[in-house]
């Protein structure tokens, strides 16, 4: 029987081994670029309106996102002129409002459109996402009090001095959590939170009034002067595990 370890030169041997270990980190290399490139997910523009009328709906690019292929393929990135922009479950619609208070982003399976979205009265009682922008120091302060009040002591003052000015009644600030919120800091300016079904809380400070499934979502204050960002989450409950991407990408605050 041959021995082919003898039968190699010692030479060419130490060579084969000093070419793997070279080819090793490279493939390595490749893999992890691949990795860190992640996932494609496209850009959905919304049309809007609000103070100053109509707004076009933007054009921008697809957003490369670290996230599961598979989950990705399920999501789009909604965005309108005003406010920030939001991950939702690809294929469905979106519009904006927008004013001296702030900007909204509303994404739904079913049509939305200016005439239902700019009424003071009506709510969405299905799935949808909204994410809102709320301006400090304009009319929008009053939300930004009202969501202080229950999810922000840090920032107490603010909603005392809100209530000087006497606009509203001091009962419309009602202070600490929902009763039946469960609530995650993440700082004393990020809170993750969950409205369960069918009672109100932090996720019915929003457009969607409360059904058979739960709200999640965050709330920011954000800027040297806080204002709000505001995230409310209902989704279908076959598309429960896109909820924590949904969140996870708005506490980034950026487009």
């Amino acid at each position: 029987m041959t021995d082919y370890r003898r039968a190699i030169p010692y030479g060419v041997l130490v060579l084969g081994v000093l070419v793997m270990q070279t080819m090793l980190p490279a493939q390595t290399t490749n893999a992890a670029s691949k990795q860190a490139t992640g996932s494609v997910v496209p850009f959905v523009g919304c049309q809007s309106d609000g103070q100053v009328g109509p707004l076009d709906a933007p054009k921008g690019k697809s957003k490369v996102l670290s996230i599961a292929t598979k989950k990705a393929q399920r999501l789009a990135y909604y965005k309108a002129k005003e406010g920030q922009g939001v991950l939702a479950p690809r294929g469905w619609y979106c519009f904006g409002t927008y004013g001296s208070s702030g900007a909204s982003l509303f994404v739904s399976p079913q049509k939305i459109g200016a005439d239902t979205l700019l009424s003071t009265t009506w709510g969405f009682t299905g799935p949808v996402i909204q994410i809102s922008d709320d301006v400090r120091d304009t009319s929008g302060r009053l939300r930004v009090a009202r969501v202080i009040a229950r999810v922000f002591p840090a920032h107490k003052k603010f909603v005392e001095d809100v209530i000087a000015e006497g606009i509203e009644p001091p009962s419309d600030f009602p202070f600490g959590p929902y009763q039946h919120d469960k609530l995650v800091y993440k700082s004393k300016e990020i809170v993750e939170y969950e409205t369960p079904a069918n009672t109100d809380g932090l996720g019915t400070q929003s457009r969607l009034l409360k059904n058979g499934d739960a709200i999640r979502g965050v709330a920011m204050l954000v800027g040297e002067e806080p204002s709000l960002v505001f995230l409310a989450v209902r989704l279908p409950r076959d598309m429960d595990d896109l909820v924590p991407i949904i969140i996870q990408r708005a506490e980034r605050k950026d487009e």
